[in-house]
């Protein structure tokens, strides 16, 4: 966990974070710049508070715990 956050909420704050410093680079004027700021603390709020409130679905459980290439039939090895 980074910052209190999993990578993949992580990620969408980073992406927020740069797609911010872009607009405010681009932007001329204060509150375009303040707007931005709000937005980044807010969703940096409501990302911790989905979490602390277990809204994240667990998928974990969904996957397998192990992935083969093997196949499950003996008759695909026959040669004909």
């Amino acid at each position: 966990m980074i910052w209190g956050l999993p990578i993949s909420l992580f990620a969408v704050m980073m992406l927020s974070i740069i797609t911010s410093l872009l607009v405010i680079i681009f932007s001329f004027s204060l509150m375009v710049i303040v707007a931005v700021l709000l937005w980044n603390a807010g969703l940096y709020l409501g990302l911790t508070k989905v979490l602390s409130h277990n809204g994240l679905p667990n998928l974990a459980s969904q996957f397998p715990k192990s992935i083969s290439n093997k196949k499950q039939n003996l008759a695909a090895y026959v040669n004909y």
